[in-house]
């Protein structure tokens, strides 16, 4: 099992297999307790039974990371082989799911440049894009980063435009950006200030 990390290729994979196994380990604890106050007391009505209910409690916490992340899928190999293509130096990534109060939006890549963030989904809601990119807006203008313009796209040929158009003429997307250095990123250019902000806000 390869380690990957949130915002690369193949992360859902890793984490659906990681999660997997820290919930099995989290069952087997009570269970484990639980069997042993059988085995000692010959009734489920010991100490360790109620140690074992407690138990449960981090275990089920850690089933409902595993579902969370064992509804998404990973990024097609053509949207990743596109990015790639079109993107070049530009700070990129993907298999992100962008978290909100009022839903969630899968997205397959994303693609920084200045105050530009393409954004490229196949599986969220249409009906969602208009409000998960103002969200993603309003995330960035809490944590000190302005005029950032974010669209997501639903079809390859307008994703695959835009970020070509990004990389192309990268400059005025970069002149209009205006963020303030974050302490806990000192080193960090503007664009990935952008992604790393984006990637605290998703599973």
């Amino acid at each position: 099992m390869k380690k990957t990390s949130k915002g690369k290729a193949g992360y859902y994979s890793y984490e659906k297999k990681k999660r997997f196994l820290i919930m099995a380990v989290m069952f087997a604890i009570p269970l484990a307790i639980f069997a042993t106050g059988l085995i000692m007391y010959h009734t489920r009505n010991n100490v360790l039974t109620v140690l074992a209910v407690v138990g449960v409690i981090p275990a089920a916490r850690s089933a409902v990371s595993w579902i969370m992340v064992f509804l998404e899928k990973g990024v097609p190999e053509d949207i990743a082989a596109l990015t790639e293509k079109n993107a070049h130096d530009l700070v990129r990534g993907y298999e992100l799911c962008v978290t909100a109060y009022e839903g969630r939006m899968p997205l397959d890549a994303v693609v920084i440049c200045g105050n530009s963030v393409a954004c490229y989904s196949s599986r969220g809601n249409k009906e969602k894009f208009s409000f998960m990119e103002q969200h993603m807006t309003k995330i960035l203008s809490s944590n000190d980063i302005y005029g950032v313009k974010v669209k997501i796209f639903s079809e390859k040929k307008a994703f695959a435009e835009r970020i070509r158009s990004l990389n192309e003429n990268p400059q005025p997307a970069r002149d209009n950006l205006r963020y303030r250095p974050n302490e806990q990123y000192p080193d960090l250019s503007g664009d990935e200030l952008i992604w790393e902000t984006l990637k605290s806000i998703a599973i």
